[in-house]
């Protein structure tokens, strides 16, 4: 209707959250696969065709056949992670640095340009050319929740050419906190996790909306071996969160007055302190947890087809262990989810 808008100022707002259903309904799937490795915060996994490449912290590390290699340290926290068709690991770290370490020789910088301070996702093309997301022109990878909670939408996806001068091009902007990457043939697919969404960039920066309204804030993308997309959402969407975004004034004091851990926001992990925000209807009653209780934490990755439709999913519930998926990847036909919050890399099934 033509007055809509000017009916909206009187009316109430429902706050709502696309259910999972379809090949998102809930399963026990992540807490039931077997454990790969039991590390502290694993992140950024990738692959190199043999090993699995992922972080911890401040490190880099390689696993195959079960046994784990650091190759690397930094100064800050990894925050992204890609391997290039050559081999090449390119690193983003949480003070904004990017880092190339060669398969042959030693890691060297990268070039940034003055507004690349906050490295979210990397992924090179089959040119060998590395895509950078900004998760924010504002905040560290690290201060995402503040970002979150701050509403901003200052991120872009950058492409830099690495085999001539290092020249750094500004695809896209405004994005709110791109947090995943895969370069698919002439164009970019992102994960944009404050809008709960996936969408296509275009190397001249149009953008084309392929996933909507997810139930969650998603996170890195990786190729499957079928065609498909591997996509891990890191938190849950729930009511109470997405109405303290709408309460201005309640949101900025609880962000001044409160530590950032008790926040009403996202978590990779909860449960562990009773001062956390809860909502009634994840009370322990009978000292059990219901399982579809609403929680700020919850693990997830979704399958999508070639045409990045999701096919099947696989859940940790809010009574589960193993929350906040970052990150999934593809090694020879096995499938690995790094769970951030239940400091595990778990090997699911396809």
């Amino acid at each position: 209707m033509i007055f809509d808008p000017i009916l909206d100022i009187f009316r109430g707002k429902a706050v709502t959250i696309p259910p999972m259903d379809g090949a998102l309904k809930p399963n026990t799937a992540l807490d039931e696969a077997p454990v790969a490795l039991e590390i502290d915060a694993p992140d950024n996994l990738c692959s190199d065709g043999e090993r699995l490449i992922f972080s911890s912290h401040d490190r880099v590390f390689a696993l195959a056949d079960g046994k784990v290699e650091e190759l690397h340290g930094f100064d800050a926290a990894v925050t992204a992670l890609a391997v290039s068709p050559g081999g090449d690991i390119a690193i983003g770290l949480d003070n904004g640095e990017l880092g190339l370490m060669p398969r042959e020789g030693n890691p060297r910088d990268l070039p940034a340009t003055a507004n690349l301070a906050c490295p979210t996702a990397l992924a090179f093309d089959q040119s060998g050319a590395l895509y950078v997301a900004q998760g924010s022109a504002r905040h560290r990878p690290s201060d995402w929740a503040v970002d979150l909670m701050s509403k901003n939408a200052f991120g872009s996806v950058w492409r830099l050419d690495l085999s001539g001068k290092g020249n750094a091009k500004l695809v896209v902007q405004g994005l709110a906190f791109p947090n995943g990457l895969l370069a698919d043939r002439d164009s970019v697919i992102v994960a944009e996790a404050w809008q709960h969404r996936v969408v296509r960039l275009a190397t001249t920066g149009a953008q084309k909306p392929i996933l909507e309204k997810l139930p969650g804030y998603p996170a890195k993308l990786a190729p499957a071996g079928d065609g498909g997309v591997w996509l891990a959402l890191f938190a849950p969407r729930n009511r109470l969160i997405e109405f303290t975004l709408m309460e201005d004034a309640y949101r900025e004091q609880m962000m001044r007055d409160v530590p950032r851990e008790y926040w009403i926001a996202p978590a990779l992990a909860s449960g562990g302190n009773f001062l956390e925000p809860l909502q009634c209807g994840g009370v322990k009653t009978m000292g059990i947890h219901k399982p579809w209780s609403p929680s700020r934490s919850y693990g997830l990755v979704v399958k999508l087809d070639a045409q990045l439709r999701p096919v099947a999913s696989f859940h940790s519930r809010a009574n589960g262990r193993r929350h906040g998926i970052t990150s999934v990847a593809e090694v020879n036909g096995r499938v690995f989810a790094a769970s951030k919050g239940g400091h595990a890399i778990l090997e699911i099934s396809r």
